[in-house]
């Protein structure tokens, strides 16, 4: 196996593993997974509630000895009364110092659903970009688009609109 690839592989097996032990029984699942790979570490666990609620999460981190790394994580999760959600992300630094994170999240229930998406880097020499992204949609079908930005050249910005269930305009709240 191609040793770039292996952190990939720990995330798709630990969210896998993640996944099925949500999907079972409490009798069945409740436990904490470990696993233990060749450039690091993926653990995870789930738990049950006792009205139908549960989580699962996990995390893998692996490195090749030069500096270089890459940490992905993610986690899910059912509540009792049928709301659900999942969030993922991953960081990788480089030898140089620089960094870069891109991270997302969903969750939904009878009130609607939201959804954002961001990403972070830090260059070798320091500099900072930041942006998100956000949509949010209520029961009636009114929809909230957001996106936020930072940079050292443009500081802040912020934009975001709103638009009902036919997709017209209507103001922000």
């Amino acid at each position: 196996m191609h040793h770039a690839s292996r952190p990939l592989f720990a995330l798709a097996c630990t969210t896998g593993a993640l996944l099925a032990a949500l999907a079972a029984t409490p009798a069945e699942a409740g436990g904490r997974l470990a696993v233990r790979g060749h450039d690091g570490a993926a653990v995870g666990a789930v738990r049950h509630g006792p009205n139908g609620g549960g989580f699962a999460r996990g995390r893998a981190i692996a490195g090749d000895g030069q500096g270089n790394g890459r940490l992905v994580s993610g986690g899910a999760f059912r509540g009792p009364n049928g709301g659900s959600g999942a969030r993922a992300g991953e960081t990788t630094r480089a030898a140089d110092g620089s960094l870069t994170h891109r991270s997302g999240f969903q969750a939904s229930n009878a009130n609607g659903s939201v959804s954002s998406q961001g990403s972070a880097t830090r260059s070798a020499d320091g500099e900072i970009t930041q942006s998100r992204t956000t949509t949010a949609t209520g029961t009636a079908g009114n929809t909230y688009n957001g996106s936020t930005s930072y940079s050292k050249e443009t500081g802040v910005v912020h934009s975001g609109s709103c638009t009902d269930a036919a997709g017209a305009a209507i103001p922000c709240r």
